[in-house]
């Protein structure tokens, strides 16, 4: 990993400088992520360094962000929040946010200045979605199919001709991403996408289109499932986010390909669960602002192939720690695979989220 001149500054000076109020913290932290690859990048690029740092402190990892709302609202309802730091999509943040069940961060107090003193809150921009979100990487939930076995998709349609491309597909257990996937693919254009999807009829259009490979679909609810059912050739194409697929192409050689179309762009960051007592936030601060600034958002591209929301972490991107290939023609965010993508209207699920949810389930149990 190349550490710049100011961060290795950094680290030296925090090292011969120890906080003020470590005494003051808890020595245990209880993280909330998503498994696979992911994870592994967020343990590499920030979690060891601030364990280096502070030699008694321990990590524990939870892997249940896909169920962070419902477990968060479990844990506030019996007064008993066990996690310390959650990752969150920013719908889920903002959810979490507007149900007074996260903190809300100020950006430019809580987390650290660019390395040229812009402020935190100028540095993530318009990515700051949420009062209580600190968002962390730029990713994309988009299609990966063997190459092997199937003739390459020219677009995200072929999910739905089974005739083109037989064989068994996988799809996230959710409705975002497949309602909208759907709908585009029954006709329905880009920029009407959100208001088709807000009647009844648009859901049940949606849900017709899902249908009609419904038979054929194997369901999955973390990232890493697509690309081992890709590996084991359980199916011939699959949603998953890029950098999981990043991994089993670039890191394991698998015969897969990557398809870079509508792609769903989103973004991905910490939350702090409200109420935790006072010692185990000063700590949940104290690593939030390590993980969160510019040199540790730019190490995490160097393992996964995801982009770092910190304007300034954009220039510090460089090569994969391991491979030492070029990472930026791999970021979703590249202009040669953001020919055609989706951006998802946050606000939108955020109010319509629980609905869905209840409506995609019940289709699924018919």
């Amino acid at each position: 990993m190349k550490i710049s001149k100011l961060s290795a500054l950094a680290v030296t000076t925090a090292l011969c400088a120890p906080s003020a109020f470590a005494e003051e913290m808890a020595n245990e932290l209880t993280l909330v992520s998503w498994g696979g690859a992911y994870q592994a990048s967020q343990q590499k690029a920030y979690v060891e360094p601030y364990l280096a740092q502070n030699p008694g402190v321990k990590v524990i990892w939870d892997e249940s962000s896909a169920e962070a709302v419902a477990k968060i609202r479990a844990m506030n309802e019996a007064g008993n929040v066990t996690w310390d730091l959650v990752d969150a999509v920013a719908s889920d943040s903002m959810r979490l946010c507007d149900e007074g069940l996260a903190e809300e961060i100020n950006h430019d107090e809580d987390l650290a200045a660019a390395p040229d003193g812009t402020p935190a809150s100028e540095d993530f921009g318009d990515l700051i979605v949420s009062d209580c979100f600190v968002p962390q990487i730029v990713y994309s939930t988009t299609f990966g199919y063997r190459t092997d076995l199937i003739d390459k998709p020219e677009t995200v349609c072929a999910i739905f001709d089974t005739e083109k491309y037989p064989g068994k597909r996988s799809l996230q257990k959710r409705p975002i991403d497949n309602l909208e996937w759907a709908l585009y693919c029954d006709g329905v254009a880009k920029d009407e996408i959100y208001d088709v999807l807000g009647t009844d009829e648009g859901v049940e259009r949606a849900l017709a289109k899902l249908g009609s490979i419904k038979d054929q679909v194997v369901w999955w609810t973390a990232g890493a499932e697509t690309p081992q059912l890709l590996a084991d050739g359980e199916v011939v194409m699959g949603s998953t986010y890029n950098g999981r697929l990043f991994s089993a192409i670039a890191e394991q050689d698998q015969p897969i390909g990557m398809l870079w179309d509508m792609q769903s762009f989103d973004l991905d960051g910490w939350v702090v669960p409200a109420g935790l007592p006072a010692d185990r936030k000063a700590r949940v601060m104290d690593f939030l602002k390590f993980a969160t600034d510019t040199q540790r958002l730019a190490d995490q591209a160097a393992y996964i192939s995801y982009g770092p929301a910190r304007a300034s972490s954009a220039p510090l991107v460089g090569k994969h720690a391991e491979l030492g290939i070029d990472m930026a023609p791999h970021m979703p965010t590249d202009p040669a695979n953001a020919g055609n993508v989706h951006v998802y209207d946050y606000e939108w699920w955020a109010d319509n989220r629980d609905d869905l949810n209840a409506k995609f389930q019940a289709w699924l149990a018919k």
